[in-house]
């Protein structure tokens, strides 16, 4: 997708087809991103939805694109712990229409799990739509396009996650356990870099339709400016522990929309990186992986 001939549209999907991957041509499209946009063009361009979303959701660690769509089309909108079943509760009592996760898991409620074929369909709608007046000849709008003109109108959330794989379950759990301290003393107004806190919190959750609550789902820096660093702690198994690390940073200014993300975000990864103590923790100079 990023060799001169490519082609202008994308899509990638795994063995059972419940996630999905947009891409344009040298254009990549982020899981948080694809949501929002979907969501931002269902009504008009997805027959489905010709009366409107009911109500809009993500996972906690995915980027807050989504939040402002529905803000902006006033519909209701819920933030869950990672897990579909989150969404399929919601989804059971008529509440929620359109959700995504940032690990590439899309899906509406026309079925109750994510659904990867759903969303490229989706993506193929609302490109049809946007390209149904232009004549033969004419230059059509690409994933490009509709990626800038929705950060146009929402601004840009910046996004990236971190993960480091295989780490020492002590190391893990004592970065864990300085984060937890961390939080239970930080205050609103406390400058960490260039941001500002807004809040810090353990992400807990209780679930609207049934009443379970989820306590411990992610802990969260939530700067005035609307940027986010979140660490999670997964498979704490024999193979050794995995580090979360999710960063977001929102940018409303067009003209700095076409800044590579982790140039954006180097800023507050370095505020992330800091904070945890994490290289002090386990050991690791660099992610496993980068996403």
């Amino acid at each position: 997708m990023y060799s001169v001939d490519a082609p202008d549209f994308g899509a990638a999907s795994d063995g059972d087809g419940d996630r999905n991957m947009i891409l344009g041509k040298s254009f990549f499209v982020t899981p948080s991103d694809s949501v929002a946009m979907i969501a931002a063009n269902a009504q008009e361009t997805i027959p489905y939805f010709k009366n409107g979303p009911k109500g809009l959701a993500r996972s906690m660690p995915t980027s807050g694109a989504l939040d402002l769509v529905a803000k902006k089309l006033n519909l209701p909108f819920f933030e869950v712990p990672t897990g579909w079943k989150f969404f399929g509760n919601l989804m059971d009592a008529g509440k929620l229409s359109i959700c995504g996760e940032e690990s590439f898991g899309t899906g509406s409620d026309h079925i109750r799990e994510k659904d990867g074929i759903w969303a490229v369909l989706a993506w193929i709608s609302i490109i049809a739509y946007k390209n149904k007046d232009k004549k033969v000849g004419e230059k059509l709008a690409s994933v490009a396009d509709i990626a800038k003109e929705h950060w146009a109108t929402y601004g840009r959330n910046f996004f990236s996650r971190y993960d480091y794989e295989e780490c020492e379950l002590e190391g893990a759990n004592k970065m864990v356990e300085h984060l937890r301290g961390l939080i239970s003393n930080i205050k609103t107004g406390e400058k960490y870099g260039n941001y500002t806190i807004q809040f810090a919190d353990d992400f807990a959750y209780t679930d609207s339709v049934d009443g379970s609550v989820a306590l411990k789902q992610g802990i969260r820096f939530v700067f005035t400016d609307g940027s986010r660093i979140i660490f999670r702690l997964s498979g704490t198994g024999s193979a050794g522990a995995t580090i979360r690390l999710y960063v977001e940073q929102y940018e409303p200014d067009v003209s700095k929309h076409d800044m590579d993300a982790q140039t954006a975000l180097k800023p507050l990864i370095d505020v992330a990186l800091s904070i945890s103590k994490l290289k002090e923790y386990t050991g690791r100079e660099k992610p496993t992986v980068i996403t």
